[in-house]
């Protein structure tokens, strides 16, 4: 069987780890590259880094952070933010990465997934996706959990899918930080549609929120989560091998390894 993976993401403003609560409230939590380097020594199995608000300011990705990030990394990193063209893809992709997330410039030219699949592979195209419930329906939501595109995700899902993209990241905008658990609701209704990885994003509080995920919506591959693991409120050490404990298969490192 294959494993689960547990993925810490870094959101990335003003050179700094942060984060909020439903997209609000962004407060300053630590470097990066410490950040970055302590996750890849304690077993993270692949590493998520955000520049959370390089497309809503216009401006390219942080390339330096990126450098000295990646150079501390030695675990897959997926990298997102400001990648509106396949340029943006090689430039994220020279500096270190490994996966390249699109957004925001998916949404405004869907194209970009496809040239994205050909030129690199579609191992190397990761959608992410900013969902809230709107009047019932599952909406994507643009610019940094900012913008009501109007577009269904479930629809948004399923054609990221079918334009080449190897893997979902899957936020929920309405537990995002809160610590409640994942939207078990909503990651089900998107397991239906697709059948390449899920990453499920968004309102991890405990350990067992994790084996939830897992157990009720096994279609789903990995949880992604951020404040619980910066602030050490659950160890990746301790995390992996509780859920390896439930039956959830997970790749531990054995004491002393390192990745």
């Amino acid at each position: 069987m294959v494993a689960k993976r547990i993925i810490p993401c870094l959101d990335v403003r003003d050179g700094r780890v942060v984060k909020g609560t439903n997209f609000e409230g962004i407060q300053d939590v630590a470097d990066p590259v410490e950040m970055a380097k302590y996750y890849n020594d304690t077993g993270a199995d692949e590493l998520v880094f955000y520049d959370i608000t390089a497309s809503f300011e216009n401006r390219g990705l942080f390339t330096d952070i990126l450098l000295r990030t990646a150079a501390q990394v030695f675990i897959p990193l997926t990298v997102g933010g400001a990648i509106n063209d396949v340029s943006d893809f090689e430039r994220v992709l020279s500096c270190g990465a490994d996966k390249v997330s699109v957004n925001s410039g998916a949404i405004r030219d869907p194209s970009l997934i496809d040239r994205a699949a050909r030129r690199y592979g579609d191992q190397c195209v990761v959608l992410s996706m900013d969902v809230k419930r709107v009047d019932g329906a599952f909406r994507i939501f643009a610019k940094g959990g900012r913008v009501d595109t109007g577009l269904d995700a479930l629809d948004w899902a399923h054609e990221g899918q079918e334009r080449g993209a190897g893997e979902l990241v899957v936020n929920s905008i309405d537990t995002d930080g809160v610590k409640r658990g994942f939207d078990l609701e909503m990651l089900a209704e998107m397991a239906k549609r697709v059948t390449i990885p899920i990453i499920a994003s968004g309102g991890a509080g405990c350990m067992e929120d994790f084996k939830t995920l897992f157990t009720q919506v096994p279609q789903v591959d990995a949880g992604l989560a951020a404040s619980i693991f910066h602030r050490k409120e659950v160890p990746l050490p301790q995390l992996k091998r509780y859920l390896a404990a439930q039956g959830i298969p997970m790749r531990i490192l054995r004491e002393g390894e390192e990745q």
